[in-house]
């Protein structure tokens, strides 16, 4: 096995799919960053409870993610990893959790449970991901898809953030706001 160092990053430049080297601020690898952070987080997540309900879905995403991570690694869009379907199915998660789930009455402050907390991290870094994408998507095609996923899925998150804190007991804390002006 070659060491895991290749000393070739070593000047700010990385490789992406294909012959290209790029500076590791650009787009396309602050995009993949982000997704790699997301994968990241949510792993974390699934740590925390590794044989509780969403268990499953969340490595079903972390997969997903890698797909996506690979699609938007090419300079050039091959054929799209990320599509319909994987909408569809984030889709119908979030029906089912939020269906079991108290209805919202106001904006949640994320917390609770460390599973849900977790998952509220999670969700934030996704919404930086989509960021991300949506910068390297002004510059580059990315797959029709990848947006629409990225948006689902940190309403995924949060619905399952609030399924960890109904499963676990713990009721989410209402954020209610001050009347009083600040200072």
């Amino acid at each position: 096995m070659p060491p895991i160092y290749t000393r070739t990053g070593d000047a700010g430049e990385t490789g992406v799919l294909g012959p290209e080297r790029v500076r590791k601020d650009n787009p396309r690898v602050e995009a993949c960053g982000a997704l790699d952070e997301l994968n990241a987080a949510i792993g974390w997540a699934r740590a925390l409870n590794p044989n509780g309900e969403l268990a499953p879905l969340l490595a079903q995403v972390q997969g997903d993610l890698l797909h996506l991570g690979a699609e938007l690694a090419r300079p050039k869009l091959a054929k799209p990893r990320i599509g319909p379907a994987h909408v569809e199915r984030l889709e119908r998660a979030i029906d089912e959790l939020d269906a079991r789930l108290p209805p919202l009455r106001s904006f949640v402050l994320p917390g609770g449970s460390q599973e849900a907390a977790a998952l509220h991290v999670a969700r934030a870094v996704c919404r930086r991901a989509e960021r991300r994408v949506v910068t390297l998507s002004a510059g580059a095609t990315v797959g029709a898809e990848a947006l629409k996923y990225l948006n689902r899925l940190s309403d995924l998150l949060f619905v399952a953030a609030r399924a960890a804190n109904h499963a676990a007991g713990v009721a989410d804390e209402a954020w209610t706001p001050s009347n009083k002006p600040a200072g």
